[in-house]
């Protein structure tokens, strides 16, 4: 059963989480300051309306007129001058009867004050009130008017329309509204970018997936089998998988290694020298207190800047038991691929003399090639007993027909069945490397010829490969075992090298006769029990 990812993407969550707070936060912020700015506005607008009041209250001129000290009729002007310049709806001066002496409206001047909230301003105290006049329902502020003795002349309301007043405290919300919302806005872009962010740090991965990413390299840093370690930028080991513990272990440094420097775990190390150059070591060998390590070294580096650095590392031992047997196989498969393209050959040309009739001719032909393979099988069978060598001898001469050159049994070679079947691979890499050597020294011999002899005496049997090359001059000689050594270009010179290592542990030995521009004999010798003489 499929297992079901999450129903949201971390990017989503994050967005929302964000938004959320910042929603959040934002309407608390409303809740506990707009009615208060709410408040602050229709105080502020009170506080405005009870200081023009007192402005109009305390005018010389309206005092004087009330008084009986100047005419009244200068009252009205002086009103509506104030209200257009603080720009109230009304400022309406009355005696100590009530009756108007200036309104906005000139015909209402004379007549009694409307609203009937007047009372205490005609009584001496300042208030303010919210009640319907003329103009409709407003705010009113009330002020006394009194002469410079203490006696009271008259009163002063200024009102401001309480349409205006929710308008004004309205607009106060509004702007809190805006702010609010443009700090929404402001949060969920925030969000989104700070999402992308650390999706992108994140590589574009899910939790989840990191999650699994993790678990698959612990398996298989903790699968391979070459040792793995890895330090930071102070030589502080940060990673040793199983098979470097494991190598670890059999050389002595027990514990683990993960926070240690790496030059008191392994004193010869090479990893502090790629630290401080930032240049790979490659097929280094470093000996780990007795065992001898194949190591490779690599800088690591996070967008350009090193960060530290990596070795694999394996047994040198393991690594030449892999190579020698993979080197045997590679020339099975050489030879076997060589007799399938012969064959391959042999088949288009049949195929070809059928298509055009040459039925006569393709008789003949397959007789021959026929006749040819069962000679050759025939031959190598009665003189070759092992079946593995005998079927590689046939691989190497149908390689050597493909290449141009002949490959030459003597009639009088022989080799018998082995009591020990190990000693067959290594005679192969022996035998097979030497006749690829030959061929490579045939190339542009006018005669492209190698001779091949099997003989056996006394439990010893001599092989030897003969070619009719350029020859070898003394001081290649010297050199040609050498591993890595080659004429023939880079990554070479390995071929040889095996045939030394086989000869080594066959304890067998190996003779060369050359002459230049006469041809090089490779002649083995080595102990071999024959499987019949043990009976």
């Amino acid at each position: 059963m499929r297992q079901r990812g999450p129903l949201f993407s971390l990017q989503t969550i994050m967005t929302l989480l964000v938004c959320a707070v910042v929603a959040l936060s934002l309407t608390v912020t409303d809740i506990l300051i707009s009615q208060e700015i709410a408040d602050n506005t229709q105080q502020n607008l009170e506080d405005k309306a009870t200081t023009i009041a007192r402005i109009v209250a305390h005018s010389p001129l309206v005092i004087e007129a009330l008084n009986g000290q100047r005419a009244e009729a200068e009252i009205q002007p002086f009103a509506n001058d104030i209200r257009k310049i603080t720009a109230v709806e009304f400022i309406v001066v009355m005696d100590m009867q009530g009756i108007r002496k200036s309104h906005p409206d000139i015909n209402k001047v004379g007549q009694p004050f409307v609203g009937g909230d007047e009372g205490a301003a005609l009584e001496g105290h300042e208030l303010v009130s919210i009640a319907k006049g003329t103009l409709g329902m407003s705010l009113r502020a009330f002020t006394p008017i009194v002469t410079s003795s203490g006696k009271q002349v008259g009163a002063v309301a200024v009102g401001i329309l309480l349409n205006n007043v929710n308008q004004a405290v309205a607009q106060s919300r509004l702007i809190i509204y805006i702010s609010v919302g443009l700090g929404l806005m402001v949060g969920v872009i925030g969000a989104i970018f700070l999402a992308r962010k650390i999706k992108n740090i994140m590589f574009g991965l899910e939790p989840k997936e990191i999650a699994k990413m993790l678990e698959e390299r612990s398996a298989m840093l903790e699968s391979v089998r070459e040792g793995i370690l890895a330090i930071d930028t102070d030589s502080r080991i940060t990673l040793a998988n199983a098979a470097a513990l494991r190598l670890f272990n059999q050389a002595g440094i027990s514990g683990d290694p993960v926070g240690e420097k790496v030059a008191d775990c392994i004193p010869n190390t090479l990893m502090n020298n790629v630290l401080e150059t930032g240049s790979a070591e490659l097929d280094q060998e470093l000996d780990l207190f007795g065992i001898t390590i194949v190591t490779n070294i690599i800088p690591l580096c996070v967008k350009g800047k090193s960060v530290g650095a990596i070795a694999t590392f394996r047994d040198k031992t393991e690594i030449k038991q892999m190579a020698e047997e993979l080197t045997g196989v590679l020339l099975y498969a050489d030879a076997l691929r060589a007799q399938a393209h012969e064959f391959m050959n042999k088949l288009h040309v049949i195929l070809g003399m059928v298509h055009m009739e040459y039925y006569d001719q393709l008789s003949t032909y397959i007789s021959k090639i026929a006749h040819q393979q069962q000679s050759e099988v025939g031959f190598i069978a009665r003189h070759i007993k092992d079946p593995v060598l005998a079927g590689f001898i046939l691989g190497k001469m149908s390689y050597a027909r493909e290449v141009g050159a002949e490959l030459v049994l003597s009639e009088e070679c022989f080799l018998p069945e082995p009591a020990d079947p190990q000693v067959i691979h290594e005679l192969v890499t022996v035998f097979g490397n030497l006749v690829n050597n030959a061929l490579e020294a045939v190339v542009n011999s006018p005669l492209k010829r190698i001779d091949v002899n099997f003989s056996y005496e006394d439990d010893v049997i001599i092989l030897e490969v003969s070619d009719t090359g350029p020859g070898i001059n003394h001081e290649l000689k010297l050199q040609i075992f050498t591993k890595g050594y080659s004429t023939k270009g880079p990554n070479r010179g390995l071929g040889l090298y095996l045939v030394k290592r086989s000869l080594e542990r066959l304890n067998g030995s190996i003779e060369i006769v050359s002459e230049e521009s006469q041809g090089t004999q490779f002649k083995v010798s080595l102990p071999y029990k024959s499987k019949d003489a043990m009976k």
